[in-house]
Formats: structure tokens, C-alpha cells, sequence
């Protein structure tokens, strides 16, 4: 059974920066691409990075790139996303998620975890 657990949401401030991990069992973590997608209040959930399964291909959409990093650790069947300056648009309950392919794809796609609330506000 996949199982993917988010951790590292939080409350911070614009501007500010927080690391989220996904910790990965129940399936062989190296031989698949992984995907964060968000949820922001009242809205639909929003693919906006990925990453293939050995980590040498990344994928963002315009809104992030620059300001968040995605990698992973196969050793440690982990995958992370690095947030910088943040903004409150930023705001949303993070999943990470589970390809069936081992390339990244700009679409939402699971499965996922239960998610971790980001919230950025002052």
C-alpha cells in the first residue's frame, strides 16, 4: 500500500521560508517521479512541481519557479520541497504525490498524503 506522509507546514511570514518533506513507503520510491501539488482555500488542487525518479529532472510552474527547490533522497525514500519568500498567495494545504511514471508530468495526479497546512500571513 502507498503511503506518503507530509510534514513541515506551518505559519510563517511573508517572505520568510519553510521546508516540507514527504516521507514514502509501500512502493519502490527510486523508480517513480514525485509531484507537490496545493490546495488553497476555496480552490482546486494545483500541480506546481515535480521531479523525476532519480532527481535530475525538475519541473515548476511560473508562480514558484525561483523561489522553490524540490529533491529527493532515494536512500531515505524522502522527498522535499524548500520554500523561499514566501507569499501569502502561497497559503494551501501541500500534498505530495506519487507518479506512475518515472518522468514528472505538469498534471495533478496521486496518490496522495493527507497533506500539511502552509499558511503565510503577518
Amino acid at each position: 500500500e502507498v503511503q506518503l506522509v507530509e510534514s513541515g507546514g506551518g505559519l510563517v511570514q511573508p517572505g520568510g521560508s519553510l521546508s516540507l518533506s514527504c516521507a514514502a513507503s509501500g512502493f519502490t520510491f527510486s523508480s517513480y517521479a514525485m509531484s507537490w501539488v496545493r490546495q488553497a482555500p476555496g480552490k482546486g488542487l494545483e500541480w506546481f512541481s515535480g521531479i523525476s525518479s532519480g532527481g535530475g529532472t525538475t519541473l515548476y510552474t511560473a508562480s514558484v519557479k525561483g523561489r522553490f527547490a524540490i529533491s529527493r533522497d532515494n536512500a531515505k525514500n524522502t522527498l522535499y520541497l524548500q520554500m523561499n519568500s514566501l507569499k501569502p498567495e502561497d497559503t494551501a494545504v501541500y500534498y505530495c504525490a506519487k507518479l506512475n511514471t518515472n518522468v514528472p508530468r505538469t498534471v495533478v495526479e496521486g496518490p496522495f498524503g493527507q497533506g500539511t497546512q502552509v499558511t503565510v500571513s503577518s
